[in-house]
């Protein structure tokens, strides 16, 4: 199935993920192994549930300064590089007739993008995507609101916007969730309404980069609030790897739409290669070609972080796409 870019495309699937009580995977990537993860794990749960197709989000950042995954895809380190090979690898992997993935709708994602820092991948590099985060999370929060009305004015029309409207957490980083946070849901909705975003990527008490999951307090009441305040489910969640599946299990009824991972999946999956890349020491120090050549190590990773992107679409109620 064709790579769905574009804003009304993107938004009929945004309505049936809605209508269907599903959260949406959006799941990062900074190499081509991860990609080619998340569509084998939009695949495996396919196969698992008879179900002929799921829409899902491949996500990357661009110059993030706490995670540049742009920059990671290749040696270069030349971010516009890395954004258009992850782009182009993924048209290849979706549309060509001969590929295993052809049933899966892929929605692509530009994350964290600066108004500044990441110009060209707002702009330019738009023509790839279906939705992009906008973030002006670090300027004054009257530029904030400037900056986001001003690209959503101007580019909202080709593609779907989330925003933000301060600071999140990032593992030590130095800053910390403010709780509940008072006047938080009338600065919120003033946010929206002043922006016209489509997406609010909320602060829920999570951590982006966390090392370890279950530890932080996720704010259902916040998120269950503000969705009340707004008429609609429109919040975006970021630092998912905070958190364990038994709290995950509420987002979609508390009107989080889109759900980011790629943390946890990725030092899982990291561990799980490794671990496996420990027992074939002796083979590897016998100069066995198939245990010593990264591709074995590669293969491992993608399974793995499959593995774990399949249980992440069965907490995020994807199982409602089998129903009728």
């Amino acid at each position: 199935m064709p790579i769905i870019t574009g804003r009304k495309e993107a938004l009929k699937e945004i309505e049936n993920i809605i209508g269907k009580n599903v959260s949406m995977a959006v799941f990062c990537t900074a190499s081509h192994w991860n990609t080619e993860a998340i569509l084998l794990a939009a695949k495996k749960f396919c196969d698992k549930y008879h179900i002929s197709s799921i829409p899902l989000a491949v996500a990357i950042t661009f110059n993030y300064p706490h995670m540049p995954q742009a920059q990671r895809v290749t040696h270069t380190r030349n971010a516009r590089l890395g954004f258009v090979s992850i782009m182009e690898h993924l048209r290849l992997l979706c549309n060509d007739k001969d590929s295993p993935y052809c049933n899966i709708k892929v929605l692509p994602h530009l994350d964290h993008a600066d108004p500044k820092n990441d110009r060209w991948a707002l702009t330019e590099g738009s023509q790839y995507l279906a939705s992009v985060m906008f973030d002006a999370q670090l300027y004054p929060l009257n530029a904030n609101i400037a900056l986001t009305r001003e690209y959503v004015k101007n580019d909202g029309r080709n593609l779907l916007v989330e925003g933000i409207m301060e600071e999140l957490t990032v593992a030590n980083a130095g800053r910390k969730s403010d709780g509940m946070g008072k006047g938080y849901l009338e600065r919120a909705v003033e946010y929206i309404h002043s922006t016209g975003i489509d997406f609010l990527v909320a602060d829920l008490g999570t951590e982006q980069q966390s090392v370890s999951s279950g530890a932080a307090q996720y704010l259902q009441e916040r998120a269950s609030g503000l969705t009340k305040a707004l008429g609609r489910k429109m919040l975006a969640l970021h630092g998912t790897s905070c958190l364990n599946r038994g709290q995950m299990g509420t987002l979609s009824d508390d009107g989080v739409v889109r759900v980011n991972m790629w943390t946890k999946i990725a030092r899982e999956a990291g561990k799980y290669a490794a671990w496996n890349l420990f027992k074939r020491a002796e083979a590897i120090f016998n100069n066995d070609f198939n245990a010593l050549e990264s591709n074995r190590y590669l293969m491992d990773s993608t399974e793995k972080a499959s593995e774990l992107m399949l249980e992440i679409l069965e907490v995020l109620n994807y199982k409602n796409f089998a129903l009728k």
